[in-house]
């Protein structure tokens, strides 16, 4: 795992590559263990290296070919190196190293684009042909790792994260349509960014620019996902089952390739019970790793986790917090976020990783069960709209009770209150507008009342909704709605939280469950298979029934939650209400409507906030980020 960093600079960019250095050095938590830069001309390319596959010198980065033509600078895992290692060599290149890098490499010399083909992995990477004067750039298939473009007319650039680009001394102007995005979501979801000349490479895509003239060849898609494939479907539940467990048993087989120590996530959930019951079958006595809030019930899961690691026999180790870790680490988040981000489960991952970084260089993760087999709240709910339309209309039609009682995240009742008020609010929306919704936490009328200029109705905004939403499909057929999970939730939000938060301590971070053979089976089975009346997730539970306690696999579904109301109301509130949305600042800033901060301070400290809570951390982790990258 490592950061990247480079581009191309025009007439006007010079200043551009003089910091080269700079703007790959700011990154250098993702890459500890060495660092790199090549200039060539008007074209640099920078690297930040965590030593994991072939650790020795020898695999540094940027690294050429052995004619010298090809350079790369790579970040990811190619998992299945070492049997296209072999082929390479058959074709009469030179390999000077042990390193998944330099067998990537060879493969682009020998097949181009095509060559994307055979990774099983993620990754960013940027190769440039010195004699064609061609640079290379490639996301992996699901977004796991980053790819932020900056592109003016004149230059071209890309970096691992913001931060860098920032270095590299980019303009920086605002994106009013990103802002009411993130108002929503509490993040940006790809190919958009906060600033308007910078973009996120979308996920399973590739350019190929032409440094020599300054300008795109090709932007392509090397890899896409169809919720459609007869010819490829299973014959049978039981044909499907059975496949899952063979293609989860060999991702996670393939994951466990490393030469730096290794250990899993174990939350208490099914998917990381999943993958570390897996892990624990090719592996001696397996590191697992959890966190819990014990003076917090409600959201702590270590009960469960410990039950799992008992029956798996792993070495386990629980990490608790309180508010005063929380706060402890409150201001190292803000700093490492170089883009609004707000998903406040970045707390939990950023203590979680930082102990479990004490411990192994590599952790394996649960991440895409949700997406990929229907875990979620808001998969229940579509389901129930979709098939079950009494209960529908009814619940529909008690909407202006509903919507009067106090729901929140605070506890069971509370919960379930707030869950069938936005499901009645969502049964009287289309199935695209009622999914945007479901994953928002505010309405688009009140991120409106937020904005100085409101940006809802702008066509801008109403043609991203649009595309980000354009994978829901008809029917009583989820996958098309997972399909979007899958395209818009999970790079632009759970890939990103555990990324930016894994790196932050250097911890490279495998997801199992992403491996494209185990993404394309899903999407190949019909979406019965994962949800009816009864389950989510049964095609999951049933293919590995036999590796988990029974408590685990009937559980119902727990986000990995931070209890922030009571944080709010002692260790920050001087922070939030007089500090970063103090009526000062927001004045002064000239982008939130002071009266609408006023009411959601309110709104905070009376006595039914219901879920606001979420709301506020987006404002105050873009105030902190407004005041570091815009003042």
């Amino acid at each position: 795992m490592c950061g990247i960093a480079g581009g191309i600079a025009g007439a006007q960019g010079s200043r551009f590559i003089e910091r080269i250095a700079e703007a790959t050095d700011c990154m250098a938590s993702r890459g500890p263990d060495d660092r790199g830069h090549k200039v060539f001309g008007r074209l640099a390319l920078g690297h930040r290296r965590l030593s994991v596959i072939d650790t020795s010198a020898a695999a540094s980065q940027p690294m050429q070919d052995a004619t010298g033509r090809y350079v790369i600078v790579f970040n990811g895992e190619f998992f299945n190196y070492r049997e296209h290692r072999e082929f390479v060599l058959s074709k009469g290149c030179t390999l000077r190293t042990r390193s998944d890098t330099e067998v990537l490499l060879n493969l682009y010399l020998l097949e181009g684009e095509r060559c994307l083909q055979r990774v099983n992995g993620f990754f960013a990477l940027a190769i440039y042909d010195t004699r064609e004067k061609t640079l290379f750039l490639a996301r992996d298939r699901f977004g796991v790792k980053p790819l932020y473009l900056f592109e003016d007319g004149d230059s071209f650039l890309f970096a691992s994260e913001m931060k860098a680009l920032i270095r590299f001394g980019i303009p920086r102007e605002p994106d009013p349509a990103s802002l009411h995005i993130y108002l929503q979501l509490n993040y940006i979801p790809p190919p958009y960014s906060i600033f308007r000349q910078v973009r996120k490479m979308m996920p399973g895509t590739y350019i190929l620019y032409d440094a020599g003239k300054n300008k795109l060849v090709r932007e392509a898609s090397f890899f896409d996902i169809s919720p459609e494939a007869p010819e490829t479907a299973p014959s049978s539940y039981a044909d499907a089952g059975n496949r899952l467990h063979e293609l989860m048993d060999a991702s996670v087989r393939r994951r466990l390739v490393s030469d730096v120590p290794l250990g899993a996530f174990l939350s208490g959930g099914l998917d990381s019970s999943i993958v570390s019951a897996l892990a624990a079958r090719h592996t001696d006595k397996l590191r697992t790793f959890s966190i819990g809030f014990p003076r917090e019930p409600y959201y702590d899961e270590t009960p469960f986790a410990r039950k799992v690691a008992k029956h798996l026999g792993t070495d386990h180790t629980v990490f608790d917090v309180g508010n005063r870790d929380l706060f402890g680490i409150l201001y190292d988040v803000l700093d490492y976020t170089d883009e609004p981000f707000a998903d406040s489960s970045a707390l939990n991952v950023y203590i979680l990783s930082r102990h479990t970084r004490r411990e192994v260089t590599v952790a394996l993760s649960g991440d895409g069960g949700d997406e990929l087999f229907a875990g979620y709240h808001k998969h229940r709910a579509e389901w129930i709209i979709r098939n079950r339309q009494l209960f529908t209309a009814t619940l529909r039609n008690l909407y202006p009770l509903l919507k009067h009682l106090h729901g929140g995240r605070g506890g069971s009742m509370a919960n379930r209150i707030r869950q069938a008020q936005r499901f009645a609010d969502g049964a009287r929306m289309n199935a695209r507008d009622r999914y945007w919704r479901w994953c928002a936490l505010a309405g688009e009328a009140e991120a409106d009342r937020m904005m100085q200029t409101p940006a809802g109705s702008s066509g801008e905004y109403i043609k991203r909704k649009q595309l980000l939403t354009s994978w829901i499909g008809d029917g009583t057929d989820l996958n098309g709605t997972l399909l979007n999970d899958v395209k818009m939730i999970l790079p632009g939000d759970m890939l990103t939280k555990v990324d930016l938060m894994s790196m932050a301590h250097s911890l490279e971070v495998r997801t199992p469950f992403l491996d494209y053979e185990v993404v394309q089976h899903a999407f190949h089975m019909p979406a019965k298979f994962k949800i009816d009346a009864q389950h989510q997730k049964k095609i999951l539970k049933d293919a590995f029934s036999r590796l988990l306690p029974g408590e685990i696999l009937s559980r119902g579904k727990k986000g990995f939650e931070v209890p922030l109301l009571n944080w709010f109301r002692t260790d920050m509130r001087d922070l939030i209400e007089k500090d970063l949305l103090g009526d000062d600042f927001i004045r002064s800033q000239g982008v939130f409507n002071p009266a609408a901060v006023r009411a959601l301070k309110q709104r905070l400290f009376s006595t039914y906030p219901g879920e606001i809570q979420g709301r506020v951390w987006g404002m105050v982790v873009f105030q902190y980020w407004w005041r570091k990258y815009m003042l």
